[in-house]
Parts: C-alpha cells; sequence; structure tokens
C-alpha cells in the first residue's frame, strides 16, 4: 500500500465538500476569465464587496480591526476603507489565476525605490536577497516584474486548507516563474538551501502567528513571526521590504523596494520591517487585508507572560 510520501502532488486528498468547492471556485474562474483583465478584476471586486463579504461577516471584522487599532475612524471612513480592502482582497486573488496577464503587466510597470541600488548589487555580487512584505496592494505583481526583467525569484507561501485549491494555487505561482516553498520545516530547509546558493526569494509576514514574537503593530501588540529574519541570517541574505502599490485604476502598480534592513537581531529586524508596512498603511489603508484575524487580543492576553507580583 502506498504511503503519504508516496501520494501525487498532482492528486491531493480532502473531505468531499472541499472538493464541490474547489469545483465551484473552479467554475466561477473559468467564467470570469472569459472577460478581458480589467473587466474581470473589477467584475470579482464587486461581487465579493456586495454579494460575498457581508455573509461571511468581512465587513464587521475590518470594522472591529479599525476599532482596535484606530477607534477614532469616522463610520464612513471606516466603511470606504472596509470597501477598497475587500476590493483588493477580490483582485488579488483573482490575478493569482492568470499567471501569463500577470508576468505580461508585470513587464509594463516599472521597479522604483530606494533600494533597487541594494537590490542589483547584491544581485551582481550572487548574495542571496529574501524580499519581504505583507498582504498590502499586491504583493504578486512585484515578483512578476522582477521575473519579467530576468530576476528569478522564488517563492515561499502558506498552504490553504483545501487541499484541492491549495494544489492550485501552489501551481499558480509556480507557473510565475521561479521555485516555489511552501511553509514547513521541508519547505523552509529547501528555501534557505536555495538562498545559500545565491539565490532571490519573496515572501509575506504579516498574519497571526501563535508562538511569534509580540511586536507591536499599529499601536497593538500583534503576534510576529522572526522567521524571516532568522533566515536571513542564516543565510547572510540581504532582507529587503518590498511593496506592490496599486495605483488610482486598480490594474496598474507600482513595484517599490526600499531599503534593506540591517542585521542585527531578530525581534529588532522584524519590528523595522513591521514599521515600513505600518508607514504603507498609514498612506492608504485600503490597500491592506484589513479581513485578516491580525491581533486577537484574547489569545494575545494569553500570549503574554505573566506579570511579577509583590505583596505588601
Amino acid at each position: 500500500m502506498a504511503t503519504g510520501e508516496d501520494k501525487s502532488k498532482d492528486a491531493p486528498e480532502g473531505r468531499f465538500s472541499q472538493r464541490l468547492a474547489d469545483m465551484a471556485f473552479n467554475a466561477f474562474i473559468g467564467t470570469i476569465r472569459l472577460l478581458p483583465a480589467r473587466q474581470r478584476l473589477g467584475l470579482a471586486g464587486w461581487a465579493t464587496r456586495k454579494c460575498l463579504a457581508p455573509p461571511l461577516g468581512w465587513y464587521k471584522r475590518v470594522y472591529a480591526n479599525l476599532d482596535l487599532v484606530w477607534p477614532d475612524t469616522p463610520t464612513e471612513r471606516k466603511h470606504e476603507i472596509a470597501e477598497q480592502a475587500i476590493d483588493n482582497l477580490a483582485r488579488a486573488l483573482i490575478e493569482n489565476y492568470d499567471p501569463k496577464e500577470m508576468l505580461a503587466r508585470g513587464s509594463r510597470y516599472p521597479l522604483t525605490g530606494p533600494g533597487l541600488p541594494a537590490l542589483e548589487e547584491a544581485r551582481a555580487a550572487g548574495r542571496p536577497v529574501l524580499l519581504i512584505s505583507g498582504h498590502y496592494g499586491s504583493p504578486v505583481l512585484p515578483r512578476a516584474a522582477l521575473l519579467a526583467r530576468g530576476y528569478q525569484t522564488a517563492g515561499f507561501l502558506r498552504a490553504m486548507s483545501n487541499p484541492y485549491m491549495n494544489n492550485r494555487y501552489v501551481q499558480n505561482y509556480r507557473d510565475v516563474g521561479g521555485e516555489m516553498f511552501v511553509q514547513g520545516r521541508r519547505g523552509t530547509l529547501g528555501l534557505m538551501k536555495y538562498l545559500r546558493g545565491g539565490g532571490m526569494a519573496a515572501m509575506l509576514f504579516d498574519v497571526f502567528e501563535s508562538s511569534g514574537e509580540l511586536i507591536d503593530f499599529l499601536g497593538q501588540p500583534a503576534p510576529t513571526a522572526t522567521s524571516p529574519a532568522e533566515i536571513a541570517l542564516r543565510t547572510n541574505a540581504l532582507l529587503l521590504p518590498y511593496f506592490g502599490i496599486r495605483r488610482a485604476d486598480r490594474y496598474g502598480f507600482d513595484a517599490v523596494f526600499e531599503e534593506p534592513v540591517p542585521h542585527t537581531d531578530p525581534v529588532t529586524m522584524m519590528a523595522e520591517v513591521t514599521a515600513r508596512l505600518e508607514a504603507r498603511i498609514e498612506e492608504d489603508p485600503g490597500q491592506w487585508m484589513w479581513t485578516h484575524r491580525r491581533w486577537k487580543p484574547k489569545r494575545v492576553a494569553k500570549h503574554r507572560p505573566a506579570e511579577a507580583t509583590t505583596s505588601d
């Protein structure tokens, strides 16, 4: 009998309900891809805002996150941010299912930012580069822009819970180009080996990490993985924050590369990466993924070490 190690990556196993969900989603993707890219993305954003987000409670989650970090935000402004954030999420998802279009778009939009000279210098010297970003704008389109210019950029991502959707999700990232590593022990070791060989890779960091260090994010403590900084230190990789910032038409983008984060210690480095993302969110909050449960205050309270008490 075949073991779990022998199963084909192209034949995932999951629940029947997960297979049905994947079939329905693939049917939706197949239908919407009949439209040109701009119309497709606009329709996906509208349908998600009006039909999908309300029953899923996404608006309520955005409002709750905003109440936590920016409690004085007017109601109209909270709704505006929620609309933009949900629209951005829908566009990013649909974009992932057309790698050829992403690569073509990537070739048409510029690479910018003060970190470009350091990026080019590292490439010329064969020094590894770990590009790091958050769920802001489109973190995938800058990778497409790099690949269109000859930069072989690997990806590192977290697997989806639905194995059928995940199979396609990972393959789409591979189709954009470059190596692809999935979060976990095997994927992390593969990423480190790739970097030690002088490679360049991109990853995201701004999700709740139960075992992470408490680092203030928009004024509230958020458990944050320090593994990106640890990987950079262990491989001597340049840790370079980057952002795919959507333009006003929600189709064009700017791939912005910031100054590298100095190598110090993992917590200090991730605090700096967090600060870079904070600055972008404060500049244009509608581009960030407010639908994510980033803070989880009740779990953070349990995560804190007990404070020492004294008696009189």
